[in-house]
């Protein structure tokens, strides 16, 4: 699988799925995080070390971000705003433009007029569509807020 984004085969790999079966699904799986494994060692994100796999440090937040970061490159190119990679504790305003389902998740596009930002999206917005939001992210959590209204974690 060459996914750029954090897929859940890279979560398997995090999570040490070692309890699958020779046969049937769990020899496909096996294959698969094989393959998967010779990509991210291309990719410089996995390194064989006899029989074992060392994964880069922060694995699944390299290949987000990798991933929003080619997103967001062919969305400035479509729309002609820059775009902000979010930085970690910052707050980000904007109007809800749209919403994007990519390998990483499903991400929401907030435009404040000369750029925009990736955002991880959560149910509780949808019915926002068009509206100015803040949202502040730290990690892999969100905080939506619409003016005194607090809207996800």
């Amino acid at each position: 699988m060459r996914a750029q984004g954090a897929t859940w085969l890279d979560h398997q790999l995090v999570g040490n799925s070692g309890n699958l079966s020779a046969q049937g699904f769990g020899a496909q799986v096996r294959d698969a995080l094989q393959d998967r494994v010779d990509f991210l060692v291309e990719q410089g994100l996995a390194e064989r070390r006899g029989q074992r796999v060392v994964l880069a440090r922060n694995l699944l937040s390299t290949l987000r971000d990798r991933e929003l970061a080619a997103a967001g490159k062919s969305l400035q190119d479509a729309t002609g705003l820059n775009f902000r990679p979010l930085l970690d504790g910052a707050r980000v305003n904007g109007l809800y433009r749209r919403s994007l389902q990519l390998v990483s998740g499903r991400f929401a596009m907030l435009d404040d007029g000369t750029g925009f930002s990736l955002v991880p999206w959560k149910p509780v917005i949808e019915q926002r569509l068009g509206q100015t939001m803040t949202a502040v992210v730290r990690g892999a959590s969100v905080i939506w807020d619409m003016g005194r209204r607090h809207l996800g974690r």
